[in-house]
């Protein structure tokens, strides 16, 4: 399981695990947090569906991992690929779309020697209440090697460079840019779950400033964005239910992954910089019109 508490947030004991360092969560607190949100979800679909059965409730989780690849043909590569997907994003997926624990997660709670407090009452109500849809976020993929530490952050894994992959974001980032994977994603979760998928983030961070003209040409955005739509299509055509696409973000804001407002996603310019200083104007960019059209015509006009 991956924490990530820049952007996470939580309850911390009064009686820490570790009194040097109060932050420290141990196994069995990280499981036990992860048993209590598979209720607390399962309570809501309940509670949810009593207040007003016409009601969808869906989950929303980060699934740029799902598009995980193996580097190489090499079966324990193509084993902690898939690895790689139960443990950021199925171990959650499955219990609120199929209302099941898997085994591999069982399992897990053997080796590492933790028992979450789950009644049966608890379980009966997370496998009879389900989610309606699944909404998950996708920016980019990523590789499995054997050969490497694989580490993740809020647009996915990180393992070896994909060779197959020729575009990346400019630096000092670098994200790979994948318009086949999200069309992967969405028929990988379309398969597993048989639930409408709602996408919910997808988007480019860039480091971008006003022109000579005051103008921000960010035809690098407008690409990206076109080439994601085309594979959303295909998936369409694939069978796959969508519910829709939001784009991450119209406006510049300060950004999840890095804490800072250089690494800009939106259509909308804001005047703020990292030290703080700026007047907060904020301006269209090129891609402001451009996706506007996109809108008006149902994504049936991607022409830029």
């Amino acid at each position: 399981m991956y924490r990530r508490p820049v952007i996470s947030a939580g309850i911390l004991s009064q009686t820490p695990f570790d009194k040097n360092d109060p932050l420290k969560v141990s196994k069995a607190e990280t499981w036990q947090g992860y048993a209590n949100i598979l209720a607390a979800n399962a309570w809501t679909v309940k509670i949810g569906h009593e207040t007003d059965p016409a009601n969808k409730i869906g989950c929303m989780l980060s699934s740029s991992a799902v598009a995980t690849y193996p580097f190489s043909c090499d079966p324990e590569d193509v084993f902690g690929a898939y690895q790689m997907q139960r443990i950021s994003n199925y171990y959650f997926g499955d219990p609120f779309c199929l209302g099941i624990i898997p085994g591999y997660v069982r399992r897990i709670w053997r080796e590492e020697g933790v028992s979450p407090k789950l009644d049966e009452e608890e379980l009966e109500l997370i496998k009879d209440n389900t989610v309606d849809f699944f909404s998950f976020s996708y920016y980019r993929s990523g590789t499995f090697s054997k050969e490497v530490e694989n580490a993740f952050d809020t647009g996915g894994i990180r393992g070896k460079d994909n060779p197959y992959l020729k575009a990346v974001s400019p630096a000092p980032w670098k994200w790979p840019v994948d318009p086949e994977g999200i069309r992967y994603v969405l028929n990988v979760l379309y398969d597993r779950y048989h639930l409408p998928l709602f996408i919910v983030e997808n988007g480019i961070g860039l480091d971008e400033h006003p022109d000579e003209n005051g103008e921000i040409i960010d035809d690098f955005r407008k690409a990206y964005i076109h080439d994601h739509l085309v594979q959303i299509r295909e998936a369409l055509l694939d069978g796959v239910e969508v519910m829709g696409y939001l784009y991450w973000g119209p406006l510049d804001i300060v950004s999840a992954g890095t804490g800072e407002m250089r690494k800009r996603y939106g259509f909308v310019y804001v005047d703020r910089l990292n030290d703080g200083s700026g007047t907060l104007e904020r301006r269209k960019k090129d891609s402001y019109d451009w996706f506007r059209k996109v809108i008006e015509s149902n994504g049936e006009n991607l022409s830029f």
